[in-house]
């Protein structure tokens, strides 16, 4: 056993046999002594046989005796044996140990300090006794107790704001139920107020808390609900005729609508149904701004609507929204760590609701990825961002796109056709794939890729470390930067786990040659740890809340 320079390079056993199988040894006679007088070692048979020396070899020495001590526990050994010379006392420690065969295993070790005639302590003794059982079975136990806390409980999300799924969560068991047999989907539109431009954001999401309550108290215990819009709450009667589950619609909206303007729309499903998830969610959306428009309470859609239609149907919503600007734009903040500027911003869309202003496009951009609608929007965005940068030359901007956006072979001419029109420098822009999972041709992708980084612009990958974005597409594309899923910085300083997988990212970003942003950064102790963990730039509220963005009015670098 030495101090961690005196360690020699450990060279297993050659690999052309298996070793041997370990015989267990006398545990009370595996003892090693190391006198100070002549750097003298002198160990029992039984420890040479459980580290595979030769018994009577000869010339033993410390650094041979510290070769068989794993390398991460020299320090823990080399105190153990540090605060017995010292103290003169007993000190019990366990380590692991090598074997000559390259294998390792777990010993209790008592380390006892030997004094000579006049009392001064001139070697010590130390006794090992096999706990490799014991050691793996508690490993064990903290491996599961590791996965335990790291890994998700449920896949049931509620939302937070009403206790009920998620609209993902819903889709799945809608997914689910369409497997199973027939029934009917309904959705909801709580508002409150005549005039509800007027209405107070907390107003609102105090209707829609009521309103999940009394849904959940007046349907049955077998019906699913969940909260599919920002003011729109999901019903699913899974297993239930058409006749019962109008009955039972019909008298959901009907208390709803003595608490507040109330609209509903019910789809029929049937058993393996053509219609997936979220074409039915569509199609009971659509109802219910039907019955608004016809001023009725709930329109029942008995069969789900063509793929073709709601395509088309949906398209002309999105045209729609975009002609009445119903889309705006946000910006964020990015701050550069080593200048400890904002040196970039972030374009977000969001979409006017009705009742409860701008909201979160999650809802709409998922369906019109599904049903390909989403390049509209994607071009809006991308031609809203050059006029902001030719307005302000010199202001950096990251602009959201669509993995299915950038295989779409129209979107490159278009890149192209949009800087020459506003003259923007093109080092002003960095296009941020989202969804990478939706790419549907990757040769194309890889065009668009390859064609905005000649013509000066950047490319980046968004939610890199979450399940779409692949470690894969750092070879595929040429990535200047990675934004790191917020999901593992939210937590970072009390979560090891995340520590760990970060620094990771980070040294994998670094050895391709890429910059990183970490998301989600809300206090200085976050801002610190990922200084240290050598992320390159940061945004989140602690560095600047999304707002609208004012033509002119945001800041340069």
């Amino acid at each position: 056993m030495t101090v961690p320079e005196e360690r020699e390079r450990w060279t297993p056993a050659p690999p052309h046999a298996l070793p041997e199988p370990r015989q267990p040894a006398d545990e009370r006679a595996a003892w090693f002594t190391y006198t100070a007088a002549g750097d003298q070692i002198v160990w029992s048979p039984a420890f040479a046989a459980m580290v595979g020396r030769v018994p009577a070899e000869k010339g033993k020495t410390r650094q041979i005796l510290a070769r068989h001590v794993h390398r991460d526990d020299h320090a823990k050994a080399l105190g153990a044996i540090t605060e017995a010379w010292t103290s003169q006392t007993v000190v019990h420690t366990t380590v692991r140990l090598m074997r000559s065969d390259g294998g390792w295993f777990d010993v209790d070790c008592t380390i006892e300090p030997m004094a000579g005639p006049e009392g001064a302590v001139r070697g010590i003794r130390g006794t090992v006794r096999d706990v490799s059982a014991r050691e793996r079975a508690r490993r064990e136990s903290a491996r599961l107790t590791r996965r335990g806390e790291t890994v998700q409980a449920s896949l049931v999300e509620p939302d937070p704001a009403t206790g009920l799924l998620i609209r993902a969560r819903f889709a799945d068991e809608i997914d689910r139920a369409l497997r199973g047999a027939g029934g009917a989907l309904l959705v909801v539109r709580v508002q409150s107020g005549d005039n509800p431009e007027g209405v107070r954001p907390d107003h609102n999401a105090e209707l829609l808390h009521h309103a999940a309550r009394l849904v959940e108290e007046k349907a049955r215990p077998e019906h699913l609900i969940g909260r599919v819009g920002p003011n729109e709450i999901g019903v699913l009667f899974a297993r239930t005729t058409w006749r019962a589950a109008r009955e039972q619609a019909r008298d959901l909206v009907t208390a709803l609508g003595e608490q507040a303007h109330c609209w509903g729309g019910l789809v029929r499903f049937e058993r393996d149904a053509e219609a997936g998830s979220h074409g039915l969610l569509i199609d009971a959306e659509q109802a219910w701004r039907q019955s608004r428009e016809a001023d009725r309470s709930i329109t029942l859609v008995a069969h789900p609507v063509l793929v073709r239609d709601r395509q088309g149907s949906y398209r002309s919503r999105v045209a729609d929204a975009l002609g009445t600007d119903r889309f705006t734009l946000y910006s964020q903040p990015i701050l550069e760590l080593q200048t400890n500027r904002v040196t970039r911003h972030e374009l977000l869309l969001r979409v006017l609701d009705e009742a409860d202003g701008p909201q979160s496009p999650i809802q709409v951009l998922d369906t019109a990825e599904r049903l390909d609608a989403i390049f509209d929007i994607d071009l809006w965005v991308v031609e809203r961002a050059m006029r902001l940068a030719a307005e302000q030359p010199g202001l950096c901007l990251q602009v959201n796109l669509s993995g299915r956006s950038v295989g779409d072979p129209r979107l490159t001419n278009e890149v192209e056709k949009l800087l020459e029109r506003y003259r923007v420098d093109p080092a002003q822009l960095t296009f941020e794939i989202t969804e990478t999972a939706l790419i549907g041709n990757l040769s194309e992708a890889r065009r668009f890729a390859d064609r905005v980084r000649d013509l000066g612009c950047g490319l980046a990958l968004d939610d890199f470390g979450s399940g779409y974005a692949s470690f894969r597409y750092l070879r595929l594309f040429p990535i200047d930067l990675v934004k790191i899923d917020g999901e593992y910085v939210v937590d970072l300083v009390d979560n090891p786990q995340d520590q760990v997988l970060v620094r990771a990212l980070v040294q994998v970003c670094q050895a391709y040659g890429i910059h990183t942003v970490a998301e989600f950064v809300q206090d200085e102790a976050t801002l610190r740890m990922l200084r240290e963990l050598g992320v390159d730039y940061v945004q989140g509220y602690l560095i600047g809340r999304p707002s609208p963005v004012v033509p002119g009015g945001l800041r340069k670098p």
